[in-house]
């Protein structure tokens, strides 16, 4: 299964930048290339344990849903989101935290994703989306360190 690790410096403390992660009026402006939009369960504020988000968005010219939900949730230091339904077979997105000694944070995004189909699914993940998603993490890292 594809994964993959993003590693992030921010200038903001863990408790500050766990909150803005959990944003989910920040995820839609960090996302406003695509158009994503929070279109149900939570749609504004910040999300906790157990809550849900259904986000829709346009990437490689096709609309897509994805509802992920709040699986794992330990202030400030970690929490998963995780698809419940959508375009994946499986999507994980473990979120780290950790203190860098000098009041900022080290966040940590681990993602595991696989695409539906078989073998093409297979294929679309080298081909299209190994590359694709970690560019949209990182972008989505870089609008949360200019605004915190």
């Amino acid at each position: 299964m594809p994964h993959f690790e993003i590693v992030t410096a921010l200038s903001a403390p863990p408790e500050r930048v766990f909150a803005a992660c959990l944003d989910v009026e920040a995820h839609t402006r960090s996302m406003a290339s695509s158009g994503e939009q929070a279109v149900g369960g939570t749609t504004w504020g910040a999300l906790t344990l157990g809550q849900s988000v259904t986000f829709r968005a346009r990437h490689f010219g096709l609309t897509w849903r994805l509802t992920a939900r709040i699986t794992s949730w330990e202030p400030p230091r970690h929490f998963v989101d995780e698809q419940v339904s959508g375009p994946f077979r499986k999507w994980r997105h473990a979120h780290t935290f950790e203190p860098d000694g000098g009041g900022g944070t080290v966040m940590t995004d681990t993602v595991e994703f696989a695409s539906p189909l078989g073998l093409l699914g297979r294929v679309a993940d080298r081909a299209v989306l190994g590359w694709y998603m970690p560019r949209l993490i990182t972008s989505r890292n870089t609008y949360l360190a200019a605004s915190l």
